[in-house]
């Protein structure tokens, strides 16, 4: 070797630390490919599988309103997110939101990575969460809501309830740097629903003739479908959230099944012990309360805590929903907080105990006992509750204040259908 030779060598061993370090990240296929395909797969849950499931439920009077509620939220909830809604959430701002600094996506563009994927499908990923989680909260007041009322507040809550907690939990907020776990939205998405879906419930008031008219589900083979969907397409919302395509998100994938299937089940027993036959009505139900549970710990725990998750689930959850329309007489039309609420409070503290490796999980971080993350996961319950309930409510008075939230009675008699949309789902 020459001195020139060696000289330059040198020189390329010298910068060679600098290079590597400046190197920018780079885009994994695999990792994107997959995340692509969870993408899809939790649009799939709202459009059409959370529609039709809920669609099912109503009257038939009712049924195109709560399809035209659900895609008309994917519309306008899209529309905020590209301007503000992913700043809040996933801007770099402090501990509390991520400020206004990525407004209409700005600085997104086809070279920007977030983590091994491009930060458009990151972006497109976390808008399918957003979508989905004011869409939950119709079922708390199906059959009763304006329109026009429905559109303010789900945008309102969106940019002041759902984007503030998904930056507390995921976007590097308060939440996320005290060690919270919730894998896939068990506070973000299903406490923070459940809580809203009460306080609409309460403030909104019963449907007339609620509880002594019947107010049973118009097409069950609907409803059944839509469940089904909603279970496929569950498989993006957790599995999905590991944002690769590695042991994480398969095992994720693993225990929502698992959630899901022992939910059911158990649900199924409880309902043909208690009333003598299973329903299908029962079975799907609970297959959602599995998965709604399973949602915060599915990153984190192993076969059987999902086992012990989706069996709570089956059984706390419908106890719930029992006692609150049998009880209670609290006419959340679709049981969306004894379903979605009671599942992701119980899931969210299940995951502090049950991500123990005593129970197949992964483990606690370094020097955090099972007693420190039981306590991190109830501090992001109550805040989650406290924060989702508050606000709603003051949501609720600012939008019946300015567009009206109830319909009048005879209108509420004749049928959303008609009165708001000038159509029928059904011309027999």
């Amino acid at each position: 070797m020459t001195k020139v030779s060696k000289m330059l060598l040198a020189l390329l061993l010298v910068h060679a630390p600098l290079a590597l370090a400046a190197e920018p990240p780079k885009i994994d296929a695999a990792n994107t490919a997959w995340m692509l395909t969870a993408s899809v797969l939790v649009l799939f849950m709202t459009l059409p599988g959370l529609a039709l499931f809920y669609a099912g439920l109503v009257r038939t009077k009712n049924v195109l309103s709560v399809l035209m509620q659900c895609f008309a939220i994917t519309c306008v909830v899209t529309l905020a997110w590209v301007a503000v809604g992913y700043s809040i959430a996933f801007g770099d701002g402090n501990a509390w939101w991520g400020g206004l600094g990525k407004s209409f996506l700005s600085g997104i563009q086809v070279s920007t990575v977030k983590g091994s994927i491009p930060e458009t499908v990151f972006a497109m990923y976390q808008l399918t969460f957003a979508i989905i989680t004011p869409a939950l909260v119709i079922g708390a007041f199906a059959e009763r809501v304006r329109f026009g009322g429905m559109m303010l507040f789900s945008v309102l809550w969106l940019l002041v309830v759902y984007c503030p907690i998904a930056h507390w939990v995921w976007g590097d907020g308060w939440l996320m740097k005290r060690g919270l776990m919730d894998f896939a939205g068990g506070t973000v998405v299903h406490l923070n629903a459940g809580v809203a879906a009460l306080v609409c419930a309460l403030v909104l008031g019963r449907r007339r003739g609620f509880p002594e008219t019947a107010m049973a589900p118009h097409n069950m083979t609907m409803t059944v479908t839509g469940a089904a969907m909603l279970w496929v397409g569950w498989f993006g919302f957790n599995a999905g959230s590991a944002l690769a395509a590695d042991g994480a998100a398969g095992m994720a994938m693993l225990v929502t099944h698992i959630g899901a299937a022992t939910g059911a089940f158990a649900w199924m027993l409880c309902e043909w012990l208690r009333y003598g036959k299973p329903s299908a009505l029962g079975i799907v139900t609970g297959m959602v309360a599995g998965l709604g549970t399973i949602t915060p710990a599915s990153g984190f725990v192993g076969p059987i805590g999902a086992l012990i998750i989706g069996g709570a689930a089956g059984i706390a959850c419908f106890f719930a929903t029992n006692y609150m329309k049998r009880a209670l007489n609290v006419d959340d039309s679709l049981d969306v907080f004894p379903v979605h609420g009671v599942g992701g409070l119980l899931g969210t503290l299940l995951t502090g105990v049950l991500v123990s490796a005593t129970f197949g999980g992964i483990g606690y971080p370094d020097k955090v006992t099972m007693g420190d993350q039981f306590m991190t996961q109830l501090i992001g319950v109550v805040a989650t509750a406290v924060w989702s309930g508050v606000i709603t409510w003051i949501l609720l008075k600012l939008v019946d204040a300015i567009a009206g939230m109830r319909v009048a009675r005879e209108e509420e008699h004749e049928g959303l259908d008609t009165v708001l949309h000038n159509e029928k789902g059904y011309n027999l």
